[in-house]
Parts: structure tokens; sequence; C-alpha cells
């Protein structure tokens, strides 16, 4: 299966030339898969797992038919750093633009494909992804700047993996047992949703490699030995070319690079995703933080175990440069705070905070709210008091200053839009103070998916051009 997923995405590069409309019909159910050596049930789409890729290009329709045949779970799904503009009601998160669909249930989303690059969908509910129903979302572009500088296009998932089913970790992780939110921690990591992936590579091409982390929680490093990276793209936003050896990819973060391959085919070289420990508050005897691949030059030679670092010297994707060189958006209209906190309730559980206030989420999704209640949706009361409500104006320039009032490191998502990555703090820095001693960046590094540091800070910056659908939520499945 991995290497059929390999194959379909390679073979869906060359540009219609034409809109055409794109569908998928899909029956979400639980199958048996064991990607790495354990059986368990995961939620498949047709049959099968890994799920399909769903493949586009710029202005083509994509319509895609959901019908929930689990027997014991709603679901959702979510089409990850699509903006949807214009289309809110299509973007998946239950209890904000729809409601869950129901066992025995369908839906359908449709929508038009606006913008190229490298996404991926997943259930959007009750932390539902890990069990299985998550895949790539691979917008081909017709006018890419680096077409032509390639010789083919690969797909690689990065992802952690759980042997217990979500609804069990879940259940154990917001427990008055676990008053300190000490994560669950996988059971391993998987490449391509499996391990011993072997990509077969051809001596002096270029690859470009779409690199999407389907993460429950774990980051991780990527890197592959004895060769370069040229990053082109971070979550759908092309950047000048920027070589790296390592990069560090959240959940949810997705990188594009070149990697152009030796023309001696005498060895094969491991490609190496490695899990960041740091995020586990205690790292269980006998994990295997990595996961190994190959870049097979000669089917006849040793895939050889991947070398032991000293450290991981990831590149700082703060530095990179947009490719449309977007200036810095320097007149804000509105700016506001989210400080991020994790504390304990009266339950006796540990929850996520924004502003001393943690989502509960509403009887009524929140699009629904905005829809009809006529000029009561300009109030944000009318939106329940803990869904932390910030209503914008049009085409305003919004600041959002996120200080991370913890010592774990945190990915944030936002639905809608791409930001401007104006300031990010190093560790242990606290709350950003807004000192104009801080120089700011000339054309900001943009992406929707973004690291804060513990106890450090970050700036972001967007423009509020996506009218009724602007949700910036703590990215952590299990929240």
């Amino acid at each position: 299966m991995a290497f059929a997923r390999l194959a379909l995405a390679a073979s869906l590069l060359a540009p219609t030339g034409l809109a055409a409309t794109r569908n998928y019909d899909f029956n979400v159910e639980w199958v048996t898969a064991s990607p790495d050596g354990f059986a368990r049930p995961v939620m498949g789409i047709n049959g099968q797992w890994p799920i399909p890729t769903i493949t586009a290009d710029v202005g083509d329709i994509v319509i895609v038919d959901v019908h929930n045949k689990l027997g014991n779970q709603t679901t959702a799904l979510h089409f990850h750093g699509l903006y949807q503009n214009g289309t809110a009601n299509m973007d998946g998160p239950a209890g904000v633009t729809q409601c869950a669909i129901p066992s025995g249930a369908s839906m359908r989303y449709n929508f038009t494909i606006n913008q190229p690059g490298t996404y991926w969908y997943h259930s959007h509910v009750n932390g539902q992804y890990p069990d299985g129903l998550r895949g790539p979302l691979i917008i081909n572009d017709p006018k890419s700047p680096f077409k032509g500088q390639y010789d083919e296009e690969l797909v690689i998932t990065l992802s952690d993996w759980y042997h217990d089913q979500m609804p069990m970790l879940i259940s154990k992780f917001l427990s008055v047992t676990n008053p300190t939110g000490a994560e669950p921690v996988p059971e391993s990591a998987l490449m391509n949703d499996t391990q011993n992936f072997k990509i077969p590579v051809q001596p002096g091409k270029t690859y470009m490699l779409r690199i999407v982390n389907m993460a429950a929680f774990a980051a991780q490093y990527f890197w592959i030995e004895g060769h370069k990276m040229r990053i082109i793209e971070v979550d759908g936003i092309y950047t000048d070319a920027a070589e790296a050896d390592t990069i560090y990819l959240t959940a949810a973060q997705r990188y594009s690079v070149l990697v152009t391959t030796m023309n001696d085919t005498s060895a094969n070289f491991p490609i190496v995703g490695s899990m960041d420990q740091d995020l586990f508050d205690k790292v269980p005897d006998g994990l295997n933080p990595n996961v190994t691949g190959w870049l097979v030059y000669n089917s006849q030679a040793p895939t050889p175990e991947p070398k032991l670092l000293d450290d991981f010297a990831e590149f700082d994707d703060f530095t990179l440069v947009p490719y449309d060189k977007v200036p810095l958006l320097d007149k804000v209209d509105h700016s506001f705070n989210l400080d991020v906190k994790m504390d304990n309730l009266g339950d006796g559980a540990n929850y996520a905070f924004f502003n001393d206030i943690t989502f509960v989420q509403p009887k009524v999704p929140t699009l629904y709210t905005v829809l009809t209640t006529g000029e009561t949706a300009m109030n944000p009361k009318v939106y329940g008091a803990n869904t932390q409500a910030i209503i914008l104006k049009k085409n305003e320039v919004v600041e959002i200053v996120l200080n991370n009032d913890d010592p774990g490191k945190h990915p944030f998502h936002l639905h809608g839009h791409e930001f401007q990555v104006v300031v990010r703090s190093d560790e242990e820095a606290g709350f950003y103070n807004g000192s104009g001693s801080v120089e700011l960046p000339v054309t900001p590094m943009r992406r929707d998916t973004v690291m804060v540091r513990p106890q450090g800070n970050l700036v972001l910056r967007f423009r509020a051009d996506n009218p009724d659908k602007s949700l910036t939520y703590f990215l952590k499945t299990t929240n």
C-alpha cells in the first residue's frame, strides 16, 4: 500500500490545463491494520487503509461524499490548510462549521480549489483522526515557480501511532488520575503509514518531496543521510529555495523540498523521521522514537541503519522568505492576546486554556449561530462563555500575541488563513512585552501551523479576508 500511495502521487502530477471536477466517494468504516506489526482496528475508507490521497489541480471542483459506516462513532472531515473562502460550511470541524455526521448518515463536501500546495485531510471530531482517518491532500499548480526544476514528485507522510483507540486514550488523559496532563506517548512512528519504507530513485535526478506530518501529538525531525534538501514550500506557501540538512515538523505542518540524487548507485541512504522526545513527560522503556526508510539506488545493496546524531540542528523556518515577497502587515487594526496555560478544573482533570477559558463545544455549531442570529451575531456572548469568540471586521489586519505559559512546545493552526510569523521568541522568554526594540522582518515567513517554544511567545498577523470563519484553536487532539 505504501508503494501504491507513492505511485499514485507521482502519476497525478501533470496538470490538466482545464478545471475538472474531482469526485471522491468515501465509505468510512472499520478495518484491521498492523503498520508497526501490532494488529488493531483502524478507520479506513472503502475497506482500505491507508486511506486515499485526495489530488486536484488549482481551479478544480472537489466533491467528497462521506458515508459514515463506523457504526459506533460520529465523524466529519476537515481539509487542513484549505482556506474555504466562501465555503466555510465545508471546512469540517464538528461543532464549529457543521454538526458531526451520525453513524449511517452521509454528507457531501463541495468546494473549489483556489490555492496550490501540500495539505492533508482528517477527521475533526473528538480527537478521532489518530485512529487512522487522515491522509494527504495534494493540489498541483500548473503555474508553480519551480516547474521544470524537478523530475518527479513524491509524497512522504510522517505520523505517530498508538495501539489503543482514541476514546480510551482520551478518557485516561482527561482524568483525575492524570492531574499533570501528561499526554499519552505513541507506541511507534510511521512513514507513509508503515515502517522500513523504500523509495526507488534514479541517479542524477531531482525529486520534489511533499512531506506531511499527520501526527496526533509528536513532532518529528526529518533528514536524508548524505543529501541536502532545498525547501520550496511550507503549508501551501512557496518560499525562496533554502538549503537544509534537517527539518522539524510539528503535528499538521507540511514542507516541500527538492532533493537531487547522486550519480553513484553503489549505496542506499536512510530517510529518518525521529519523534521529538522533549514532548513526552516520560519516555517509556524500549520506545523506538525513529522510523526509517531508504532512498534505494541499488536494490541489491544493503539498507544501512541510520547513523547516531549528537544533535538535530534543525532548520529555523522563521528565516524562510515567501517567494511572492508579501511585505509585513505593518498597520494593525485589531490586536489581542491569547495566553496559553494548562490547569486543572474541579473534576481533577488537566485542560488547556486560552485567557483562563477552556473550550466547551457549543450545542449549536458556531457558523450556524453566525448565520441565524442577525445583528446579535456581532455580540461575542451569543457564542457561549467557553468558546473564546473574537469578532473581527472584514479586511482588518489582525495581530495575535500568543504567550505560552507552559513548559512544553505547542503547535497552533489557524483555519481559513495563513499568517505572517512576525515574532518568535526563544525558550523561556516569557510573555511578549511589545518592546519597540524587536526588529520585525520585512517579508515575514507565512504558514498556517506554527510551533511556540516552551515559556515563549509568538506574534502572528493576518488579514481578515474570509468572512464568517476565523477559528484559532489549540492544536492538540486530546484537548
